[in-house]
């Protein structure tokens, strides 16, 4: 026990390197949560993507397609008992997850809660919904996407029709993968 200790411990300063440095880093034990949770990372899970679910030891893909289904749908969770339901899980096997998940509150009615449109399925006209958006980008995302394939987040967008990060920041908020 002692011996797995130490160990875990010398590991600790490269794993805290790559947890820090890599943002879609999954966690491989309720230990690497503690440790992420330590070094502030953070899981918003009112706006969590699949892959942020997916960054959380035990959960499925099934389970973070629904929680992200449900959140699309506006279903806001306010505590961890919100998703342990959802996920028909009992309270106590959430709970050690709960130490990186983040409970933000968003009205529904506000601007800046704005739609957001899948990058790999919104048509021209819901591209074009979009403030800012000028045809010829719309045209364009839908383009690279027939020819080259699905977008796998926005920052391949970016490279791919070579935006500027003025252009990708005003995007950020209606777009999703």
């Amino acid at each position: 026990m002692l011996n797995r200790l130490v160990q875990w411990t010398q590991q600790q300063g490269p794993l805290r390197a790559q947890i820090l440095a890599d943002p879609y880093y999954r966690f491989q034990s309720l230990a690497e949560v503690a440790l992420a949770a330590e070094l502030g990372v953070s899981i918003d899970v009112n706006q969590a993507s699949v892959d942020d679910w997916l960054r959380l030891p035990g959960l499925s893909i099934h389970q973070a397609r629904q929680l992200v289904q449900l959140t699309q749908n506006g279903v806001q969770f306010y505590a961890i008992e919100d998703v342990a339901a959802a996920l028909s899980q009992p309270v106590q096997r959430m709970q050690p997850l709960a130490a990186v998940m983040q409970f933000c509150y968003y009205d529904q009615e506000s601007i800046a809660l704005a739609p957001a449109f899948n990058l790999n399925a919104a048509s021209v006209e819901q591209l074009m919904a979009i403030p800012e958006m000028i045809p010829s980008l719309a045209r364009n995302i839908i383009r690279d996407r027939i020819a080259h394939g699905p977008f796998h987040n926005l920052a391949d967008l970016q490279r791919r029709l070579n935006l500027s990060g003025e252009t990708t920041q005003i995007l950020l908020p209606y777009l999703r993968c």
